[in-house]
């Protein structure tokens, strides 16, 4: 069985360890079970226990009647409120639930409200990379299976399939191109295609090569297309040195062009400076780069 702590509750719901402890004793809305030593265990039940009060008490409902709804109507009501909320945290809390339960039909209604009320590239912003930050956090604390991990990830990754296929390339006077990739042993894809997006929206010139491609390959290309900018995320956990020397023969092998990388290892180490490559810590990095070709 999966077990949670109180710190990771916190983490997880926004809801103070102190406020949970509170409402445990007062209202018994969560039922942990103690080790030996005492320390706290909360289990999924008491986690979507906690995002459906979380959810229902931030749009006003008070803790004495969310407890008299029973299971089926705070289900319903909070699926009601998430879907009509203008609050990024309830529909996020409300992601995380249908990830649990690998409810499908949930979480595209929860996806597709939040980008009928947002537009896409806001809720992208806004709700699916907070969302991933959470999906982070369990994962690392171990409590999500891979295949939970897999199910949330591939229907994020058809909507941003179906977003860059709708992009038609339109009349910029400085159209660049931008050859985009995952290098060997990559496979998350979510932020190369959101920056494809990005490019292609602003009128750019998108060659997707997509995931596991090694760099000997991506040379080869050349001989056809020489890009203005060659653009990859590394997300895979690996050394500082191991990182910086893929960076160094990237940018050596395209010297002619701009390299552009983003993922959360570059924000985790320490990368040497080379002077045709940009690094994106966050989205208003490319952003930046996109509006200075206008």
């Amino acid at each position: 069985m999966i077990n949670y702590s109180i710190k990771d509750l916190e983490k997880l719901t926004g809801i103070k360890a102190h406020t949970i402890r509170i409402w445990e004793k007062r209202y018994n809305i969560v039922c942990p079970v103690r080790t030996d030593t005492n320390i706290r265990l909360y289990s999924d039940s008491d986690l979507k226990r906690l995002l459906n009060v979380s959810i229902l008490n931030r749009n006003g409902l008070k803790i004495s009647s969310i407890l008299q709804l029973s299971s089926q109507e705070l289900n319903k009501k909070v699926f009601d409120v998430s879907s009509n909320s203008v609050s990024v945290d309830s529909i996020i809390e409300s992601m995380i639930i249908a990830m649990i339960d690998l409810d499908e039909a949930k979480f595209e209604k929860l996806l597709s409200n939040g980008i009928l009320k947002y537009g896409f590239e806001e809720t992208v912003t806004n709700i699916i990379y907070p969302f991933l930050e959470k999906i982070g956090i369990l994962w690392l604390i171990g409590t999500i299976y891979p295949a939970q991990e897999h199910f949330i990830s591939n229907l994020i990754r058809q909507k941003l399939i179906i977003a860059l296929d709708t992009q038609v390339n339109n009349s910029n006077t400085n159209r660049k191109s931008f050859l985009m990739f995952l290098r060997d042993g990559e496979y998350h894809e979510i932020s190369l295609l959101f920056y494809s997006f990005l490019i292609k929206r602003r009128g750019h010139r998108v060659i997707y090569l997509g995931q596991n491609t090694p760099l000997e390959d991506l040379v080869q290309i050349k001989s056809i297309i020489n890009p203005d900018f060659v653009v990859t995320a590394l997300t895979t956990s690996q050394s500082k040195k191991e990182l910086n020397s893929f960076i160094g023969k990237l940018a050596e092998s395209f010297d002619r062009s701009i390299i552009l990388v983003g993922g959360n290892q570059i924000i985790e180490n320490s990368i040497t400076p080379i002077s045709n490559v940009i690094l994106m810590e966050k989205k208003a990095d490319l952003d930046q780069v996109l509006a200075d070709l206008k």
